[in-house]
């Protein structure tokens, strides 16, 4: 009798449509596996239905979680009475155990017939005398079944990369229960808002944990067993050699999951249980929050774009990595896009497409650095220029002349204030004279954690009250804004901020404008708190301040300011004292 496909009993039961059949197949052509597999990818078919309809089919019983063994001598029996190792078992996703001696061993896998897999456990089987029970199981099964089929317990699986390992390799990353689990990674990094995913192996285990707000939430606890096929998917996902594990290594792909375009960055790093693994997700569908839904308002935002408005200067924008920093320059830049001025950037990496400029990006393996390409844009006859950072004394040189010779440039730099910045551009080679005449502007920003709307309550003394307030002193505030009474809040949690208490961000901002009275300090040569003080005269506001400000409108809370903004306004009293 013949045995009918799968897709026809599928059809002839409803359980999918020929429209289903036909995507699937398409997708089958272009990532391999099998046609169940590849409809439940598609969101077509559930497990369950396609496990019983291929039960029915092959005649198979089907095995859950529950009615495996979950004693590692069991798996170690059946590995010694066939003679197999560890990692060959691994590499095709197939566990085996058995409960004794003399009995039966009992056998699941990725895909029960694959004819290299039948071939070798028969002709094993019928060598030894020993008699094969085959069951069908979903993924979360095999994959707790897989934790006892350990290639951790063959050494050759991890002593030196050899072709036939490299192989291997690619068999895990490209096994169905392997794609199943990363896709279950980028799809709760996409439905938790998540910026990076951190993949990262200790002994015995290794953990999934999401950047979230800015903060890490670790989400999974996996079986170490399973990280070498997980760390090799991910490495070609992103273009990287799978075999090298010795040395870190970068890797970049667009691709596309859950109905959007993703710009997928990751970085590996060796270490002591393996390679940590940290991947940043770009959405390059999403849309670029406009500056005052970030958070900037009142002085600040008057000083921005007044600085925008001007034909030509240096404007930076200095903060940590993940501040908020692109997102700012990006929105300033689609400001500026009025297709009567020609607009350039040089970028490591781009990470927005903006419909109407020159976008260029670095590459450091040939020698295009930031330098050498700000050099080639001053050729092509830009208006405003946007460097991606200044890292160096070149950059900061070749910057400050396009600004002296009538271009409005944009950058960043890593200080901790906006004012800081000066002493930066100083100690990277450039002279106050320089500074002082090339430069327009100077922000800084932080993100910090905004309260849930859904969620928050107000509250009549904020945690962390007292300590703010001593900040406060040290930094010299005196804005009469921190005056009166405040409107404190405070986090609760719900299901629409994971109970965090938290939706979101917002962003602080100090921006100063380098007119007559800072060129003047600049030029003496003047400390930081000198520069801060001469600021506030025009109006100047520190991030602090800025923090304190959100937090007594119920924006925010103080502790998150201070989390974030504590350790600045540490390190400016002590060059304040030191001053």
């Amino acid at each position: 009798m013949k045995i009918k496909r799968i897709g026809e009993l599928l059809r002839e039961r409803d359980l999918v449509t020929e429209t289903d059949l036909q995507q699937a197949l398409r997708l089958q052509e272009e990532v391999g596996g099998l046609i169940g597999q590849a409809l439940i990818r598609l969101g077509a078919l559930s497990e369950d239905d396609l496990l019983a309809t291929l039960s029915d089919q092959l005649d198979l019983p089907i095995i859950s979680s529950a009615d495996i063994s979950q004693t590692p001598e069991d798996y170690e029996r059946a590995i010694t009475r066939l003679g197999l190792s560890p990692a060959w078992l691994y590499a095709r996703q197939c566990a085996i155990w058995c409960t004794d001696e003399d009995g039966p061993i009992n056998v699941i896998a990725g895909h029960i017939l694959d004819l290299g897999l039948r071939e070798r456990l028969e002709s094993q089987s019928h060598l030894q005398g020993i008699e094969l029970k085959d069951f069908l199981s979903g993924n979360q099964t095999l994959e707790t079944a897989l934790y006892y089929v350990r290639p951790d317990a063959d050494p050759a699986f991890h002593d030196g990369i050899n072709d036939d390992d490299t192989q291997r390799l690619r068999e895990l990353a490209e096994g169905a229960p392997v794609i199943d689990f990363v896709n279950r990674v980028f799809s709760t990094a996409l439905k938790e808002n998540a910026s990076d995913i951190h993949i990262e192996p200790f002994e015995g285990k290794f953990i999934v944990r999401y950047r979230i707000d800015g903060i890490l939430h670790t989400k999974q606890t996996e079986p170490r067993s399973r990280f070498d096929a997980v760390a090799s998917r991910v490495k070609l996902l992103s273009g990287m050699d799978i075999a090298e594990r010795r040395l870190p290594q970068d890797g970049r792909q667009t691709i596309r999951f859950g109905g959007q375009e993703i710009d997928l960055r990751v970085s590996s790093l060796p270490g002591s249980w393996g390679e940590s693994l940290v991947l940043r997700l770009l959405r390059k569908e999403n849309e670029l929050p406009d500056l005052e839904s970030l958070g900037l308002e009142g002085r600040a935002k008057d000083t921005l774009q007044e600085l925008l408005s001007y034909p030509n200067g240096v404007i930076l924008v200095t903060g940590p990595t993940g501040s908020g920093k692109s997102t700012t320059l990006y929105r300033s830049l689609m400001g500026l896009n009025d297709g009567v001025r020609k607009i350039i950037t040089i970028e490591d990496p781009v990470e927005y497409d903006m419909d109407g400029i020159i976008q260029i990006q670095t590459k450091a393996d040939i020698g295009y650095t930031f330098a050498r390409g700000l050099r080639a844009i001053l050729r092509q006859d830009p208006d405003i220029i946007m460097v991606g950072e200044i890292r160096d004394g070149e950059t900061a040189a070749i910057a400050a002349q396009a600004a002296l010779t009538g271009h409005l440039v944009l950058s960043t730099l890593h200080t901790n204030s906006a004012l800081a910045a000066v002493a930066r551009l100083i100690d990277i080679g450039l002279e106050p004279y320089m500074v002082s005449s090339a430069v327009r502007g100077l922000a800084a920003q932080r993100l910090v954690r905004r309260l849930c709307t859904h969620c928050s309550v107000p509250v009549k003394n904020q945690e962390g009250e007292d300590q703010i307030w001593k900040m406060a002193e040290s930094d010299g505030l005196i804005m009469p804004e921190l005056a009166g009474k405040a409107q404190w809040r405070a986090p609760k949690g719900c299901s629409l901020c994971s109970h965090t208490g938290y939706l979101g961000r917002v962003a602080l901002f100090e921006v100063a404008k380098i007119d007559e009275a800072l060129s003047d300090a600049i030029l003496q040569r003047k400390g930081l708190q000198e520069l801060v003080n001469v600021a506030r005269e025009q109006g100047f506001i520190t991030l602090l301040e800025d923090g304190i400000l959100k937090a007594r409108t119920g924006a925010t809370t103080l502790s998150e300011v201070i989390r974030v903004c504590g350790s600045d306004a540490m390190i400016n009293e002590a060059e304040k004292s030191a001053g």
